[in-house]
């Protein structure tokens, strides 16, 4: 496989890219994450994983630069990173005893050459939270730093029932579309 640069600073996405084999670089992108008045789920994710990919691509000479971004949508509200502890509260209420979708958009920066760009879906379904439960899940730290206010790969594996779809993506990187992804640049 081609290394790549990662353009993250997720230690989730580097663990996947790591477990697999794949070499890469880590470079953060400083983007402004700011959804548009009026952007659809789908088209953040995407836009932001094609920006994150593109920021990085501007300082390097040649490479296969990598962006992704997820995001988790529930009853049309797109819950991203919690800011505090309340909010991630918030948002394991709107998920609890639903189906939700994790949306990760997954862009591909050939510098000198092609974009690709794509989103993985993957729908997941959260048992009943009760208030104990969500202020246990909310003390222990996990929810810091993940979309929808979970890590799937943690105490939260406690409340999932059902997964229809790629379970990486819900961790954070969607590999096998990143891999499809990268043999046709």
């Amino acid at each position: 496989m081609e290394p790549i640069i990662l353009a993250s600073s997720s230690p989730r996405r580097a663990e996947i890219l790591n477990a697999v084999g794949w070499p890469f670089e880590a470079i953060t992108a400083g983007i402004d994450e700011t959804l548009l008045p009026g952007e659809l789920p789908l088209d953040y994710v995407q836009r932001l994983a094609r920006e994150k990919a593109e920021a990085v691509a501007k300082s390097l000479e040649s490479g296969l630069i990598l962006g992704a971004d997820t995001t988790v949508v529930v009853d049309e509200h797109l819950l991203g990173q919690p800011t505090d502890d309340d909010d991630a509260r918030r948002m394991l209420r709107l998920l609890s005893g639903k189906w939700h979708e994790v949306l990760t958009g997954v862009a591909l920066v050939r510098i000198g050459g092609e974009t690709k760009v794509d989103c993985e879906r993957t729908r997941v379904r959260f048992a009943e939270m009760s208030d104990v439960e969500i202020d246990w899940y909310v003390a222990s730290g996990e929810p810091k730093g993940k979309a929808g206010a979970y890590g799937i790969q943690g105490k939260a594996a406690l409340f999932i029932e059902q997964i229809e779809g790629d379970y990486l993506n819900i961790v954070g990187l969607p590999i096998r579309l990143v891999y499809e992804m990268s043999d046709m640049l």
